[in-house]
């Protein structure tokens, strides 16, 4: 992939697996990759980041054609694909892991998302997702890489609900 005017942007919302098929489908979104983000040990694994303890949540590295689609709406697709109201979970999957989280790149990413949120909180939702500066990336094992287009499977928990009006 050619990542010249690409931008970036980091998502956690439960599995990655789910996210990553869902924000890959979006036109103008080049690439998505599964990893990690958001904790304090370097170069975890799998399955570090499964037992909880190394602060890091399952995100998706996004890049994205901003002259094709905007931050904003790779971002309502995020929060329409998961359920932001969740602690510490996203339906099945439980742990800090799991969590939701936008870690913006630069004020524009975290304006946009702030404002999102308060939509969402003006509609009845009680949003908890932390909107934190992006960290270090690491990119998952290449197994949990693109899983759903190697398995020909569809995802089990992440399932578009409309939370916008028109876009």
């Amino acid at each position: 992939m050619n990542d010249e005017g690409m931008e970036k942007a980091y998502f956690a919302g439960g599995c990655f697996w789910g996210v990553e098929y869902q924000l890959e489908r979006l036109d103008g979104v080049m690439d998505v990759r599964s990893g990690y983000m958001g904790g304090k040990t370097d170069h975890p694994t799998y399955q570090e980041v499964s037992s909880g303890t190394t602060g890091h949540a399952e995100t998706v590295e996004v890049f994205y054609d901003p002259k094709r689609i905007p931050f904003r709406e790779v971002a309502k697709r995020f929060f329409e694909t998961h359920d932001p109201t969740e602690v510490g979970r996203q339906g099945p999957d439980i742990g800090s892991q799991y969590r939701s989280a936008v870690f913006f790149v630069g004020d524009k990413q975290k304006r946009a998302t702030e404002e999102l949120i308060g939509i969402l909180r003006d509609r009845g939702y009680g949003v908890v997702t932390e909107v934190v500066p992006a960290g270090t990336f690491y990119p998952a094992e290449d197994s949990h890489q693109d899983y759903y287009k190697k398995t020909g499977s569809t995802p089990y928990c992440h399932t578009p609900v409309q939370r916008f009006s028109h876009r």
